[in-house]
């Protein structure tokens, strides 16, 4: 990997390939504020880079520092390969990742206009008006101002006025919200998480008593709030399940360990350095990698890890117990 300590390019477009950048890639003069950046594969970028269009043509590809795109952030649909941003990622325009065999992570938030990917981990948070989800795992939440389309993936939470899905998603939190009704196609399952042992499941380990996935029935959970001030009146849709998690507290859900294991997925190196899960089945210790993390909500939304299932239903005789 030939090492670049400093770039100075004045060409429209700077190509990198086999290069580890040990500073940033940025403008210097407005006529370079429309340069392009191309990664042609194997690269590794210390700092952080603007470019009018960001291209990742071939895997792999680390970018260190915070990254941002004038028109767009595109990661080509034949890229096969790692590609991970460790910090915060922007576009003025959009963000777009279609290729199936790219293991592409976001270690941080991502933010928009528009947010399109697929097989795409994301361990902070999307904003963007329009954003399209398919296979996808997001840790923190889904904030769209106009749209979101969700296909076959695992998110915090989301927020939005309008949302479709289809396929089998799920959950981490115990609410998500929308102004407009849940559009589900028909072979859809939506099913929350807040109360699966997933700090067992990914050690390897049996899930606790009283644990599982819930699934969420889109018309009988749907909670409508009216919210009113002088001059408008707005109709918000909640799906959730926090009765249900109310009344868990009749079992120690701080042994499940969810909390710890998705904050830890962006909290960044040092923390998932120095703490770990304890122990497997087998004895060994469970370390707490990106990788790692991105591996265990990927093979639980494809179905190698199954989450028992546990009634979203509960009873007020409960509480008193």
């Amino acid at each position: 990997m030939k090492e670049l300590k400093e770039i100075r390019f004045n060409e429209t477009d700077i190509q990198l390939q086999d290069n580890l950048v040990r500073g940033s890639i940025l403008p210097e003069r407005i006529a370079e504020l429309n340069r392009n950046i191309i990664f042609q594969g194997n690269n590794i970028v210390e700092g952080p880079i603007f470019g009018n269009r960001i291209e990742v043509r071939k895997a792999d590809l680390e970018v260190q520092g915070a990254a941002f795109a004038q028109n767009e952030l595109y990661v080509s649909s034949d890229v096969e390969g790692k590609v991970v941003f460790k910090k915060s990622v922007g576009s003025a325009n959009s963000i777009v990742s279609r290729a199936a065999k790219c293991e592409l992570s976001f270690a941080a938030d991502v933010n928009a206009k528009s947010v399109a990917l697929h097989n795409a981990f994301v361990a902070g948070s999307i904003y963007a008006d329009e954003v399209q989800l398919d296979n996808c795992v997001v840790i923190g939440g889904v904030f769209a101002t106009q749209e979101i389309e969700m296909s076959n993936s695992i998110v915090g939470t989301f927020n939005t006025p309008s949302i479709r899905i289809s396929g089998i998603n799920y959950l981490l939190l115990p609410s998500a919200f929308s102004i407009e009704k849940m559009v589900a196609a028909a072979d859809s399952k939506l099913y929350n998480l807040s109360l699966a042992d997933l700090g067992s499941l990914y050690r390897g380990m049996p899930e606790a008593e009283n644990s599982g996935r819930i699934e969420i029935d889109i018309n009988a959970d749907e909670v409508k709030s009216k919210l009113v001030d002088e001059t408008t009146q707005k109709t918000l849709r909640s799906y959730t399940v926090v009765g249900k998690v109310l009344a868990a507290d009749l079992i120690d859900t701080d042994k499940f360990q969810n909390h710890f294991l998705l904050t830890a997925a962006s909290l960044g190196s040092q923390l998932l350095k120095t703490y770990d899960l304890g122990l497997d089945s087998k004895g060994n210790v469970v370390t707490l990698t990106l990788d790692n993390i991105r591996n265990f909500f990927f093979n639980l939304l494809a179905g190698k890890i199954e989450v028992q299932q546990m009634s979203g239903s509960f009873n007020i005789s409960e509480l008193g117990k």
